[in-house]
Order: C-alpha cells, then sequence, then structure tokens
C-alpha cells in the first residue's frame, strides 16, 4: 500500500508551504525525489522544506554545485539538496558519495535516478494546472506505508 495525495497550488507561497507541511513531517534519512518541468517550484517547495528543519542559509537551486549541505540550526537533521538535472546516471548519483543516515535528502530531477539509494522515499511531481500548480505526492516504501498524508501534513504543519 502506498500513500499518494494531490495539492493545489495557486502561489509560490503556497508552494513554500506545502514544503513547510513535507519539512514538518520529515526525518534524518529521508529521501524526497522531485520531479517536473522547469520552472514548476522545485526549489521553492524545498525552500519551504528548508524553513520547516529550520537550515542554515539560503535555500538556492544547486545545478551549478550539484549538491549543497545545509546544517542545521538546531539540534535537528541537516538538508542535503541535489539536482541531478546534469547528472546521466545512478552511477554519477552513486559517485556524489551522499550521506543520506543523518540529513533529510531532496533531488530535483531524481526520478529514475535516486530511487535505490533508500528503502523508501516520497516522489513529489510539480505541474502546471489552469493558472496555478498541482503537486502530486506519493510515499513508497515502509516508512510511508499506510500514513494518510493529507492527515500527516495537516498536523505537521
Amino acid at each position: 500500500m502506498t500513500s499518494s495525495l494531490a495539492v493545489d497550488l495557486d502561489t509560490a507561497d503556497a508552494t513554500v508551504a506545502l514544503g513547510r507541511s513535507l519539512g514538518a513531517i520529515l526525518r534524518a534519512g529521508d529521501l524526497v525525489v522531485l520531479t517536473g518541468e522547469l520552472g514548476a517550484g522545485k526549489t521553492t517547495l524545498t525552500r519551504g522544506i528548508g524553513e520547516a528543519l529550520d537550515v542554515r542559509g539560503p535555500i538556492t537551486s544547486p545545478t551549478f554545485v550539484i549538491a549543497r549541505r545545509h546544517p542545521s540550526n538546531r539540534v535537528g537533521p541537516a538538508l542535503v539538496h541535489v539536482d541531478a538535472y546534469r547528472l546521466g546516471s545512478s552511477a554519477d548519483i552513486d559517485d556524489l558519495d551522499l550521506e543520506l543516515d543523518d540529513a533529510v535528502t531532496v533531488v530535483e530531477w531524481g526520478a529514475g535516478r535516486v530511487e535505490h539509494l533508500a528503502d523508501s522515499w516520497l516522489l513529489v511531481e510539480l505541474r502546471e494546472q489552469g493558472d496555478g500548480r498541482q503537486a502530486s505526492i506519493r510515499g513508497r516504501g515502509r516508512r510511508w506505508e499506510g500514513m494518510d498524508l493529507s492527515l500527516a501534513l495537516r498536523a505537521g504543519g
């Protein structure tokens, strides 16, 4: 059984707010895989996750540095923000030698490239819908099995 949820996002602020709600339920070792067209809101969503985790530094697209680690400002997990757009394969991801256990790892453009890194992950697909966007969130693996994401996000955010 997998958990899933669709959320309509009419503004960038709504995307950040969804990220905050997600960040409130994430813990060290969690992997979040983001997919969507250029400009769909992947980095904006990650900014909200970073706010909820209270991490250091501005959350900006890691396109040119590939991966950026944001340490926590408090006792809590760091945020590892990865952009897999320029990486050709899962082997390229492995070469990054990401430490997933003590951090929440968010990978933009990661679908089909990073799922082998963890037994469980959240897949967040951002796409245009009407005048706004929609986020489809699906949990995969034991960590998310049977979880009502709607309730969890409401309670966490």
